[in-house]
């Protein structure tokens, strides 16, 4: 699907996307349209007493006249009100709706109803992006479609009367576009075809944004002492590896932002299996690394001025006969020792390695780490927020703005002593779970990571509940929603760019 950006005008065929205020007030432009079509769009909004211009509220006219297809009335509410990033949802629910019903045009008229304040042009560029990510489909795989289930939108086209500054406002959004939808793409990928090996390939193909990567092996992960990591993957016949991606894009000599993922490509579960059903779904337990891979190609991408590392660690948790069992001790790149009471409590196991590995090498400003990491999470969140943990305020200040200001929800939670005096164990320096009743699994698992970290800022982002969504949103089709992405790239946007 392609898109675009053009000057406000009419178009001749196709779909196309008006906008209104409450009460159902029309946009200077959507009311010459309406008397243009004779009336048709008064006459449906009249006729549709439910449809009062709320944002979030649609209303469909079919075969208004003038050669469109149909017409959507779009809310957005109080004028006052009205705020650029609206326009994303108007964008992505236009092109849900539209995506099985034959038609192949869609135009989007950004162009504010009297009263509101908003950026036209950064509006303008928001629905384009909106677009762009409500369109996305993962159909790799489907070979025996039917016509009629197949997206039929070939263009989706923007106008706006401030054109060269919406294109302008877009080139770094299309940017981060191709960035979460890398994500998207990894996630979504079966666990036969995305494993550590080649998700570092996959990795290695950033060099070609200017992302500087290496990889590490086995071989030279067991001479850096990272047995916490190569524990969980010694089951599985694929080789762990460990990613290591910079950007240096800022100041020479300036410290690097970092950003560590948990890339377990498969998980299930170990020795500590899972149960079967829904066992198909653990091929996204890699989302953590997946996101900070998107960030890094949305930074490097659109040239960020800023030095940023990211580090993934990417294994599979397998139960063979080689593999970890519950019980036994492992030495951690630290030092520390390590009892593994449940193998599926793994993700905490390759992200301390990774951790260590990282402020050790780069001294960052900060790290932060995004995983997949309990089911807790859900329980206590549920898919509307991630969880943050946090040693310091600045950072989580930082994240929970970014995240607000990118629709990627953060909840704060504590961390304390008492917490972590759960994971003592009684024969070497800490446990990877709490003990029977313990409770608080989020909290517990973050006060593991702290201890893995020394004095450096640091932040644990626990995505299980919203690295993948089982219902369509308008910018966020069911499956992979590369969570994460958006909020990294904003926070080094909005705090540490110059």
């Amino acid at each position: 699907m392609k898109i675009d950006l053009a000057s406000l005008a009419r178009p001749k065929q196709g779909a196309l996307v008006v906008l209104a205020a409450d009460g159902g007030k029309l946009s200077a432009f959507g009311a010459g349209l309406d008397k243009a079509l004779g009336g048709a769009l008064g006459r449906a909004i009249a006729g549709a007493p439910r449809f009062k211009g709320e944002r979030g509220q649609v209303l469909e006219v079919l075969g208004p006249g003038a050669g469109l297809g149909r017409v959507l009335i779009a809310g957005l509410g109080k004028p006052a009100d009205i705020k650029p990033e609206a326009l994303e949802a108007v964008a992505g629910e236009a092109v849900r709706r539209l995506a099985l019903t034959g038609e192949t045009a869609l135009a989007i008229a950004v162009e504010f109803p009297a009263g509101a304040k908003a950026d036209v042009a950064e509006a303008a560029a928001r629905a384009a992006l909106g677009a762009r990510l409500g369109g996305y489909r993962f159909d790799k795989y489907r070979t025996t479609r039917k016509d009629h289930e197949k997206p039929s939108l070939k263009t989706v086209t923007v106008l706006t009367d401030s054109l060269p500054a919406a294109k302008k406002a877009y080139a770094p959004l299309s940017v981060l576009a191709d960035g979460v939808t890398l994500t998207r793409d990894l996630v979504s990928e079966p666990a036969n075809i995305i494993y550590p090996e080649t998700l570092a390939a996959e990795c290695r193909k950033l060099s070609k944004l200017g992302v500087k990567v290496e990889v590490l092996g086995e071989k030279e992960m067991k001479k850096l002492g990272m047995g916490a990591l190569l524990g969980v993957g010694q089951g599985s016949v694929r080789e762990s590896q460990l990613v290591v991606m910079q950007w240096n894009g800022g100041k020479k000599g300036t410290k690097p932002v970092a950003f560590v993922g948990k890339g377990v490509c498969f998980d299930t579960g170990g020795i500590s299996i899972k149960p079967s059903a829904g066992m198909e779904e653990m091929k996204w337990d890699m989302g953590g690394a997946g996101a900070v891979i998107g960030a890094m190609a949305a930074l490097a991408g659109r040239k960020a001025k800023a030095n940023v590392v990211g580090v993934v660690a990417l294994v599979e948790n397998m139960p063979d006969g080689n593999a970890q069992r519950p019980g036994d001790v492992v030495t951690s790149m630290s030092g520390q020792t390590i009892e593994v009471l449940n193998t599926d409590a793994e993700g905490r196991l390759i992200l301390c390695d990774a951790l260590w590995y990282c402020q050790g090498r780069f001294k960052p400003q900060f790290m932060v780490d995004l995983a997949t990491l309990t089911g807790a999470i859900i329980i206590a969140l549920g898919h509307e927020h991630a969880g943050l943990f946090s040693n310091d305020d600045k950072l989580s200040e930082q994240l929970t703005k970014a995240g607000k200001a990118e629709g990627e929800a953060l909840w704060r939670l504590p961390l304390s002593d008492a917490y972590d005096r759960a994971i003592n164990s009684p024969i070497a320096d800490v446990q990877n779970i709490a003990g029977p009743g313990a409770g608080a699994g989020s909290i517990t698992a973050a006060q593991f990571l702290q201890r893995f970290v020394n004095k450096y800022p640091w932040a644990h982002l626990d995505i299980a509940g919203t690295a993948w969504s089982k219902a369509d949103k308008p910018t966020v089709p069911r499956g992979a929603t590369a969570f994460g992405v958006r909020l990294l790239n904003r926070l080094v946007q909005d705090n540490y760019e110059g």
